[in-house]
């Protein structure tokens, strides 16, 4: 039954996160654990997953106009360290899980409010307010073992500095960074990779091709602001009750 539901759980998870320009780690995390995926292996799986969808997600945003180089390494800059500094701090999961949960809850209520205005006009962000913030997201990032998007792509949407596209392609050349970067810092970490991970990251393969296709063309920017709302409440109800 493993070997036939995970596969398309992860299908869901990556076309759903991928349309909005995020790696599905959280997602994939949920789906594992409900099929008593042994937590050793459920970190570097996620994170390879994360790397697959997310680096799909930035290329087809990015062929589509919807990147800005400039907004995506204010926030990268500062991300990476951090995130290789949070990897390395121990917080009680009963601690930082219910507290990010809520974060995100309240994030998703605040995109699902907004709604209603519907432009799409942006502003730049303060430099040192960006890397302040990259640099708290990454921090985040390591401590809860995702790509960082599920807090990036809030606050660029809500801040006003880029448009819901926008946010999807930054977003998800964001995470790939942020996975790429915990990969590295335990490499060992990708033996443990089960015998089974090609058929889940063929899953994810194509799951996050329709995803990404959906988002970057086809999906309105309000639409896409509900299924990232829909995605931070996925996410964040993982995080307290997961």
């Amino acid at each position: 039954m493993k070997l036939l539901f995970l596969p398309m759980a992860i299908f869901l998870m990556a076309l759903l996160y991928s349309s909005v320009g995020h790696g599905g780690a959280s997602g994939y995390l949920a789906a594992m654990a409900l099929f008593g995926v042994p937590p050793e292996i459920m970190r570097p799986s996620a994170l390879t997953l994360n790397l697959i969808v997310s680096l799909i997600a930035a290329l087809q945003f990015y062929r589509e106009g919807h990147f800005s180089w400039r907004l995506f390494s204010m926030f990268a800059a500062a991300s990476i360290p951090a995130a290789y500094l949070g990897g390395s701090i121990h917080l009680p999961t009963r601690v930082y899980k219910p507290l990010v949960g809520c974060v995100l809850l309240f994030a998703a209520w605040r995109l699902w409010t907004s709604l209603r205005g519907g432009s799409e006009e942006v502003k730049d962000p303060p430099l040192a307010l960006a890397l302040l913030l990259g640099g708290l997201i990454g921090l985040l990032s390591g401590l809860t073992g995702v790509g960082g998007g599920i807090f990036l792509s809030p606050l660029l949407i809500l801040a006003g500095w880029a448009t819901a596209r926008q946010t999807a392609g930054i977003s998800a050349a964001f995470i790939f960074v942020n996975s790429a970067a915990g990969l590295m810092g335990n490499p060992a970490s990708l033996r443990l990779l089960p015998s089974s991970f090609p058929f889940w990251a063929a899953a994810a393969l194509i799951g996050g091709l329709i995803g990404s296709e959906l988002g970057r063309r086809r999906l309105p920017p309000r639409t896409l602001r509900r299924v990232l709302a829909l995605v931070l409440v996925v996410a964040g109800l993982k995080m307290i009750f997961g």
